[in-house]
């Protein structure tokens, strides 16, 4: 983007507005059908509102078969103190503590963080240390890595490790990406839809690293892109094909209800309906399907993030909308088998 000359802006999260939210509800839409969720946070302390497991579980009881959740990495609860490579395990810590929680079956019967997959820097010389103490700290539940590359010109980054310029080009980080296939870990990539070209090469390079594209590989909606959306899309389509012909990628059909992907749901006097949101979002998860193949695509929530502009049962309604052509085959992969597979859950 750098022939665009734009003030960066901060599109951070919106606040999670029970009572706004309450406004819009809808029966569920095939109640049995069993989901993993694959990739939502945990945290108390940011601006967008507390969201830990007592908030988790009233989510994942509300009406959807929710069997399991991976949770993804946030930034919340790193060690306060010793060597800097190593504080991310403080994460893992905490989050397997609530998948213990969880599985004792207090909480419910979906398995909350049956999957922990957690940060490192990739491009790291203490990286196998690094992985090691996250598995010893995952009782099990430790799956993966996201090192998020997500930047752009026009947007502040709101991750805790903001990532540098050219991540995706730089050999350490590959080099990571590779030892984590090695290891028989994953890889989630958060990137926004300009960097996908970069992340094809990475692709390319770690044929042997279970890859996930996070968030349909962020189609940006904001700023400088709002007018552009056709043009993006095209574009955005042409790289997720060649990203497709990868066997190693994966993509996340959902985390397109943040400010970046413009739909900006939050600024209305009533959220989205499960329809208006799969109207808006089946071009591109409709795509990726197509593309990539049930087989190697999984519905995601990216709660409590999307919970600023639609609530749980209204999201995943949608995903249901959006696959109601499906056979019973594709959504079971697309629901569950395909997440369960890739994160290696027994559920």
């Amino acid at each position: 983007m750098s022939e665009l000359a734009v003030e960066k802006r901060d599109y951070r999260h919106p606040v999670v507005r029970a009572a706004w939210l309450d406004q819009v509800r809808e029966d569920i839409i095939e109640p049995e059908l069993p989901i993993v969720d694959p990739h939502h946070h945990l945290w108390h302390d940011r601006p967008s509102g507390r969201y830990l497991l007592e908030e988790l579980v009233v989510d994942l009881m509300s009406g959807h078969n929710i069997v399991a959740t991976v949770f993804m990495q946030c930034g919340w609860m790193h060690r306060g103190a010793g060597p800097v490579s190593f504080r991310p395990v403080g994460e893992t810590e905490v989050v397997n503590a609530v998948a213990v929680l969880s599985a004792s079956g207090a909480y419910g019967k979906p398995r909350a963080c049956a999957g922990i997959v957690a940060f490192a820097d990739l491009r790291s010389a203490e990286l196998d240390a690094v992985l090691d103490a996250h598995g010893a700290a995952g009782g099990g539940h430790f799956r993966g890595i996201r090192h998020s590359a997500a930047l752009d010109d026009a947007i502040v980054p709101t991750t805790s490790v903001v990532p540098p310029p050219g991540l995706l080009a730089d050999p350490a980080f590959v080099r990571g990406v590779q030892r984590l296939g090695q290891r028989g870990l994953t890889y989630d990539c958060w990137v926004y839809h300009t960097q996908l070209k970069d992340l094809l090469t990475v692709a390319r390079a770690a044929p042997g690293t279970a890859m996930v594209i996070d968030h349909v590989g962020g189609p940006l909606g904001c700023g400088p892109y709002r007018a552009k959306r056709d043009e993006i899309f095209a574009a955005w389509r042409a790289d997720m094909k060649n990203l497709a012909a990868c066997p190693n990628v994966h993509v996340k059909l959902g985390g397109l209800a943040m400010p970046v992907n413009g739909f900006d749901y939050h600024e209305n006097t009533r959220p989205p309906t499960s329809a208006e949101i799969a109207a808006d979002w089946k071009p591109w998860i409709g795509t990726c399907i197509e593309l990539f193949g049930p087989e190697r695509c999984m519905f995601e929530s990216n709660f409590p993030v999307d919970k600023g502009m639609c609530s749980y049962p209204v999201l995943w309604n949608a995903f249901k909308r959006i696959a109601a052509g499906a056979s019973a085959t594709e959504k079971a992969a697309l629901f569950h088998d395909t997440a369960a597979r890739f994160y290696g859950l027994s559920v």
